[in-house]
């Protein structure tokens, strides 16, 4: 059972560097493994250390966290927000910024659950493309009556049998 997260990881690290678009080679320049080892982790026939893991994860900007999970190092917790996800598969950021981030996003979820915030989706019905961008029919964000929607204070207006209330 072993062999196969070797094998595993190896794919794992593999695909993540082809999404990346480095080459094995770069891939070994910037973590400091050697390129034959590299090669060996992504074919399954080696099974990297936690700090081999560690800079490859450095190497090709994910978290180190992922790759202990995809090596059976880690339990893997429970399921990433689509937010935390994206967070984590940026490119661009660094880990510290992506931990800087994940940790500020933890803070604010656990504060709207001290009170009682309910997520999004659970609090407001549904809607449509147009109302979560603003774009009526034009796409200009007014509705094709040549109004923005708003009322004189701001507030957005409701249409009921043809007239309009301003809330």
């Amino acid at each position: 059972m072993a062999s196969s997260k070797v094998g595993s990881i190896g794919e794992y690290i593999r695909e993540q560097r082809t999404r990346a678009k480095i080459s094995l080679r770069q891939l070994a320049d910037v973590s400091g493994i050697s390129n034959p080892y590299l090669s060996q982790i992504e074919r399954g026939l080696r099974k990297p250390s936690v700090e081999i893991l560690q800079q490859i994860a450095k190497g090709l900007r994910i978290s180190a966290e992922a790759l202990y999970v995809q090596a059976g190092i880690l339990e893997d917790r429970e399921a990433d927000t689509d937010v935390m996800a994206a967070v984590r598969a940026d490119l661009v950021l660094t880990e510290r910024q992506k931990q800087v981030l994940l940790d500020i996003y933890a803070s604010f979820l656990k504060e709207n659950e001290a009170i009682g915030v309910l997520p999004e989706e659970d609090a407001a019905p549904e809607r449509t493309a147009s109302e979560r961008t603003g774009s009526g029919r034009d796409g200009s964000g007014r509705d094709g009556s040549g109004r923005d929607g708003f009322g004189p204070d701001g507030s957005e207006r409701d249409r009921q049998d043809g007239k309009e209330e301003v809330e």
